[in-house]
């Protein structure tokens, strides 16, 4: 009888090095996702550049952490999480939230756990900073994964405007 032991992927936080890396990765999760909200018509590649910039500064914040996994040949997969503090509410002890803010493996690396420890990174990075809730937008292929870690429907209907 064979055991197949399942390697747990080695998760570490993000480096300045490896911005470039983490464009080409958020870029792919817009492609995967598709539709007219996640590549508009009107859009061109300023939005790199302004990530670039945003992860620049924001990539040693208290409140951002960027996990990746390592692949052959640049990043295998990544996920980014924020603390955004919100005003206290009865639901909402503490005003802290935590927002997932996608979480993408590139294709020939996919079926093998990053996304997984990722999230559980990620989460445990939300309990140290005692968020009351954490919210996230799950493609049809990832809410499987959230659901197993515990995520549910969210009770507020959500609206968006583009100004």
């Amino acid at each position: 009888m064979s055991h197949h032991t399942r390697h747990r992927p080695d998760v570490r936080q993000a480096l300045e090095h490896d911005i470039t890396e983490l464009v080409r990765l958020r870029a792919l999760l817009f492609e995967t996702l598709g539709g007219e909200y996640f590549q508009p018509a009107a859009a061109n590649d300023g939005w790199r550049t302004a990530l670039t910039a945003a992860l620049t500064d924001r990539l040693a914040s208290d409140t951002l952490r960027v996990l990746v996994v390592d692949g052959e040949d640049g990043l295998a997969a990544c996920g980014i999480g924020s603390v955004e503090q919100r005003l206290p509410g009865p639901h909402l002890r503490n005003g802290r939230v935590g927002l997932v803010i996608g979480v993408v493996t590139a294709p020939e690396y996919r079926r093998r756990g990053h996304s997984r420890a990722i999230m559980r990174g990620l989460l445990d990075w939300f309990r140290e900073r005692e968020v009351a809730r954490v919210d996230l937008y799950a493609s049809p292929e990832g809410e499987p994964l959230y659901r197993e870690l515990g995520f549910v429907d969210h009770p507020d209907p959500a609206l968006y405007l583009r100004p």
